[in-house]
């Protein structure tokens, strides 16, 4: 856990990736930047954290994070697992 914040209790933690899931769920027009960011400050992971959670390397985290690559089908997939999530598919509505 990132050593700016104070140790939380596996509830505490629990809470915050709920909220973490949630947020992400509820905002789809997030990039995949918006959308890391905000899982990091959430869960309040480092960079490091996350990516060792996720099984990709730092850089490629730092990367995206920083706007400089968009990633792979499975390096979001891998970042989305830590949560339970997964990228998905759907048809466009006949307005978009």
């Amino acid at each position: 856990m990132d050593k700016r914040y104070n140790t939380l209790s596996l509830p505490e933690q629990l809470m915050l990736r709920k909220q973490a899931i949630d947020d992400v769920l509820a905002h789809p027009e997030w990039t995949l930047q918006q959308s890391v960011r905000h899982l990091k400050r959430t869960m309040r992971l480092t960079s490091a954290e996350l990516a060792g959670m996720a099984g990709i390397a730092q850089k490629t985290l730092l990367d995206i994070e920083q706007g400089r690559s968009t990633g792979t089908v499975q390096t979001l997939n891998k970042l989305l697992g830590v949560l339970g999530l997964q990228l998905g598919v759907v048809r466009k509505s006949a307005r978009d």
